[in-house]
C-alpha cells in the first residue's frame, strides 16, 4: 500500500531546458557552418540566365549540370556564352594533377622533417635545447605574409620559380607548428619502452623508427590530414610563384577562371561549380579519416 502511495505521488522530472537549448545552440551552429555549402552547391547547379531571377530560393533555379561540363570545357565557348557563361573553362585534370603533386610533397617532407626535429627535442639533450625549442615555437607569432617577400626572392634566387619544388619550399621541411604539435606526443611516449630498444642495441635512429613513430601513428596521421587540407587550399603562394599553367594548382585556377569576365560580370555558376568539384577530395579525406583527427586530438599520452 506505502508503495503505490509514493508512486502515485511521485513527483514529475523537470523539463531538460539546458540541454534542449544545447540542441538548439548546436542545431544553429551546424546550419550557419553548412549553409554557406549547400548555397555554394545551388548556386552550381542553378543555370547562369536565372542565378538573379529568385534569390530566395533554397532550391537551385531551373536545375541544370551545364555549368560542371562548362567548367571542364565539355562545351564549346560559343554554347558556354550562349547559355549565360563567360566561355573560360578551367584544364581540371592538370590543376587537379598539380594540386596532388604539390600535396603529396609538402606533406611527405613536412610529416618526415617535422617528426625527426619534434623527436629531437623531446628526447635528445644538447645544449641550448630548450631555448632553442622556444626561439622556433616564438615564429608562431609571425604572420605568413611577413615572410611572403624574403621567401619570394630566395626561391626566384635558387631559379624555383614554376616549380613543383618552388611551391612547396616554405612548408616542404618543417613548420612550428608541426613541430609543436608532434613533440607533445613524444613526450607521452613510456621511456621505458626507447630504453629496453637500446638495452637490445638499437641506435636512436633505429629506436626512433622503429619503436616511436610506430607509437605515434595517430599523431603523424592527424598532421598529414592538417596539412594536406592547408596545402590543398593554399592560394596565394601558389600564384606568386606558381602562375605558368604547367603547375598551376586547382585554388589559382579557380582564381584566374573568376577574373576571366569577357561577358561583364563573374561566372558565379562556374565558379561555384569548379568550386565544389575542388572540395570534393578534401571532403572524401575528411570523412573517412576526420575520426582519426579528433581521436589524436584527444589522445592525453600513453599508460
Amino acid at each position: 500500500m506505502t508503495t503505490q502511495v509514493q508512486t502515485a505521488y511521485r513527483p514529475k522530472r523537470a523539463f531538460p531546458w539546458g540541454r534542449t537549448l544545447a540542441w538548439i545552440a548546436m542545431a544553429l551552429l551546424l546550419f550557419v557552418t553548412l549553409f554557406p555549402f549547400w548555397w555554394m552547391i545551388r548556386t552550381a547547379l542553378t543555370s547562369s540566365k536565372a542565378i538573379f531571377l529568385d534569390t530566395s530560393s533554397l532550391l537551385p533555379v531551373q536545375f541544370t549540370l551545364i555549368n560542371f561540363q562548362r567548367v571542364l570545357g565539355l562545351v564549346d565557348p560559343q554554347t558556354a556564352i550562349a547559355l549565360g557563361g563567360s566561355g573560360q573553362s578551367i584544364n581540371f585534370g592538370r590543376s587537379i594533377l598539380n594540386s596532388v603533386i604539390v600535396s603529396v610533397i609538402v606533406v611527405t617532407g613536412q610529416v618526415t622533417f617535422s617528426a625527426m626535429a619534434a623527436y629531437a627535442f623531446a628526447r635528445l639533450r644538447f645544449p641550448f635545447r630548450d631555448t632553442l625549442f622556444a626561439i622556433y615555437i616564438a615564429a608562431l607569432m609571425v604572420p605568413g605574409i611577413v615572410t611572403t617577400i624574403p621567401n619570394f626572392i630566395l626561391v626566384r634566387q635558387l631559379q624555383l620559380l614554376n616549380t613543383y619544388i618552388g611551391i612547396a619550399a616554405p612548408t616542404l621541411l618543417m613548420t612550428p607548428f608541426a613541430v609543436f604539435f608532434l613533440r607533445q606526443f613524444f613526450l607521452g611516449v613510456n621511456r621505458e619502452v626507447e630504453e629496453a630498444a637500446r638495452i637490445d642495441g638499437a641506435s636512436i635512429w633505429v629506436s626512433f623508427v622503429r619503436v616511436v613513430v610506430p607509437m605515434t601513428i595517430p599523431a603523424l596521421t592527424t598532421l598529414a590530414i592538417v596539412t594536406l587540407i592547408n596545402t590543398w587550399n593554399n592560394y596565394l603562394w601558389p600564384l606568386i610563384v606558381g602562375s605558368d599553367e604547367s603547375v598551376r594548382v586547382l585554388t589559382v585556377a579557380l582564381g584566374i577562371f573568376r577574373s576571366q569576365t569577357p561577358q561583364g560580370s563573374p561566372d558565379w555558376t562556374g565558379l561555384m561549380a569548379g568550386t565544389t568539384l575542388a572540395i570534393i577530395p578534401t571532403f572524401i579525406i575528411f570523412m573517412l579519416l576526420g575520426r582519426r583527427i579528433l581521436d589524436s586530438i584527444q589522445f592525453t599520452g600513453f599508460k
